[in-house]
């Protein structure tokens, strides 16, 4: 299971983040026995990125300083061969969010777009009706797309909901199960791609592992939400990740 890997390798994530969720993000890599490091000054990125295992970049509370940092990890990343994950929070919400993601891919090879529908839709161009940083309303067939960005953009494209799916632009996966109180509370998707970035760094057929790990995901969503109250789901979330990172499945 790579989330018991990742608590015996224990890499050093690199994530330049939203900063409303950077605490949540930095105690669930620590649960999953990953090590966080939240890192996004210019002047010290490339050496951040030089001893980091994976490299994770958030667009969520992006400003024009934070998205030149994110150029300059990116690019020392692929230099280094180290894995990069994008996670495009909110992309579709305004041009400027727009016009940094279409930068950001055009200068840095990811190895994991992680996104949800309405976003994955703003960067394959399909007409979509954004809600802020949620993931908004609109039609289209998934997993046509998110293949169709994969191939273009030569990573793996990761899309998540109701059902989660992951594509390499050939194989593909499906992920059902979960919990809607993974929508209620701030941070859960951006914890997500975090944990995607420590999954890049262990062994294995990376699209496996990560169906893996969003099959973890769904349970620790379905094991957090027996608490009754939305004020300690994300507290439960980090408990849940500890015990099966340990293999104390109950």
């Amino acid at each position: 299971m790579p989330i018991k890997q990742i608590r015996k390798t224990q890499p050093l994530v690199h994530c330049m983040m939203n900063y409303v969720v950077a605490n949540f993000t930095a105690n669930g890599l620590l649960a999953i026995g990953a090590s966080p490091v939240m890192a996004d000054e210019i002047a010290e990125v490339e050496e951040m990125v030089t001893i980091s295992n994976a490299l994770l970049i958030n667009i969520g509370t992006i400003n024009t300083r934070t998205k030149e940092a994110m150029l300059v990890a990116g690019k020392k990343a692929n230099e280094l061969g180290t894995p990069v994950v994008l996670d495009p929070v909110g992309v579709g919400a305004t041009t400027f969010r727009q016009q940094v993601v279409k930068e950001l891919l055009e200068n840095v090879r990811f190895d994991l777009l992680r996104c949800n529908a309405g976003e994955l839709a703003t960067i394959a161009g399909v007409s979509w009706k954004a809600k802020g940083v949620d993931s908004g309303e609109g039609d289209m067939d998934i997993a046509v797309v998110a293949k169709h960005v994969a191939k273009e953009w030569s990573c793996i494209v990761l899309v998540t909901g109701a059902s989660d799916y992951v594509t390499d632009g050939e194989d593909e996966f499906w992920v059902a199960g979960g919990h809607v109180r993974m929508t209620e509370v701030t941070g859960t998707g951006c914890l997500l791609s975090a944990i995607c970035a420590a999954v890049l760094t262990i062994k294995g057929e990376a699209l496996l592992n990560l169906r893996d790990i969003l099959q973890v995901y769904k349970k620790v969503s379905e094991q957090a939400a027996q608490s009754p109250f939305l004020g300690s789901f994300q507290i439960e979330v980090l408990n849940s990740l500890h015990q099966l990172s340990r293999g104390e499945d109950n």
